[in-house]
């Protein structure tokens, strides 16, 4: 079921019931690939935000001087997953703090960033942040960006579904494969795998 914020599709009903989550972690086949395994995200889509010009190109983006990161956006039904729970995953799916890197992928377009499209959001993100920050979780300090949500542009066609479909390729077996099998090991019970 496709499920719009657009609050002429679905009025009054989707923004509140099926609020919209943008992380960027790193390279946006590898979170596409992590959120697309959990129960109640629809409409996942990777993509851009965060930067200086409007409709980005691939291209563009990778070159690093665009300002955008990598990013997925999705609706989630928090009956099903709450925003506490993504952002566990968010953080657990990908190393925080390294900046501007992840693994080989390089440059700003690969930063760790959390877009809030509320102050709910917003609060929540800190206060977890915070959180694993004080509890030492990682080596390093986590260097997560939390910004406010201004615009998504989704990237272009060969870019969905890229893990499903070119599960095959080095960087797939390399890479994405090991999120995922970390996704269903450590957090099972909010995955599409049970």
């Amino acid at each position: 079921m496709e499920i719009s914020n657009d609050p002429k599709a679905n009025p009054g009903r989707a923004k509140e019931e099926y609020p919209l989550a943008t992380f960027g972690a790193g390279c946006f086949w590898c979170t596409e690939a992590v959120f697309q395994n959990l129960r109640g995200i629809s409409n996942l889509r990777p993509g851009y935000a965060g930067g200086i010009i409007e409709n980005p190109t691939y291209e563009e983006v990778v070159s690093g001087t665009t300002g955008h990161a990598e990013v997925i956006q999705f609706n989630f039904d928090p009956k099903l997953i709450a925003y506490q729970d993504l952002l566990e995953v968010f953080w657990a799916t990908h190393d925080p703090t390294t900046v501007n890197q992840q693994g080989a992928d390089m440059g700003p377009q690969y930063r760790s960033v959390i877009f809030y499209h509320s102050d709910i959001q917003k609060q929540t993100a800190e206060e977890f942040k915070e959180l694993i920050g004080k509890a030492e979780v990682y080596d390093g300090p986590i260097v997560t960006e939390i910004a406010p949500f201004e615009g998504f542009y989704p990237a272009e066609k060969e870019h969905l579904d890229y893990y499903k479909n070119n599960q095959n390729q080095p960087y797939c077996q390399f890479v994405i494969r090991p999120k995922v099998e970390k996704l269903k090991k450590v957090f099972g019970k909010h995955t599409k795998f049970v």
